[in-house]
């Protein structure tokens, strides 16, 4: 007669009531932490998407500018890159980007930014910039803030994280990724 190791008969396979609530509870806390880090990466993702997306209208901007060599601006609003309010300058209508579609997509911890820039962007006709500032990119989600600053007249872009007030942006508080 063979014997088990467990001090079962070999009639008796499975796992007992408390085995099973005991593999239910680790799986829960398993499921729960995996769930708060792959929303927080996504928020992550979503910020560094949005980064990209502004500091790709600002270069289209200055590129369509040049190429057709007129004046042209941009305002930064809700939605992202939209038409100027002020009618003094035509947009650069390859610059402009509907941010919308990623807000849409998650309504909880959605991507949130401040400017110090006017309400107009403006670019020369060479592709210089006329007007400059500061935009911070964030979400509740994650702990990350990410700021661009655009200096006149070169329309130097300078990216990195942001350690200051989000609702006052400033360009000292944007540091360089290899500061932060």
């Amino acid at each position: 007669m063979r014997g088990r190791l467990d001090g079962r008969s070999s009639g008796q396979a499975g796992f007992s009531l408390p085995e099973l609530l005991l593999s239910a509870a680790l799986l829960g806390v398993l499921a729960a932490v995996s769930f708060g880090s792959g929303a927080e990466l996504l928020a992550r993702q979503r910020v560094e998407a949005t980064t990209r997306l502004i500091l790709e209208g600002i270069q289209k901007a200055r590129a369509e500018a040049e190429r057709q060599g007129q004046a042209c601006a941009l305002s930064l609003g809700e939605q992202g890159w939209q038409s100027p309010a002020d009618a003094n300058l035509p947009a650069c209508q390859l610059a402009l980007l509907d941010l919308g579609e990623l807000q849409q997509r998650s309504q909880e911890g959605q991507v949130q930014w401040a400017s110090n820039l006017p309400a107009s962007l403006r670019f020369s006709a060479n592709g210089l910039v006329i007007d400059g500032g500061t935009v911070v990119i964030w979400s509740e989600r994650t702990a990350l803030r990410r700021c661009l600053v655009m200096a006149p007249p070169l329309g130097v872009l300078r990216h990195g994280r942001y350690s200051g007030d989000l609702t006052q942006p400033d360009a000292a508080s944007c540091l360089r990724e290899d500061a932060a």
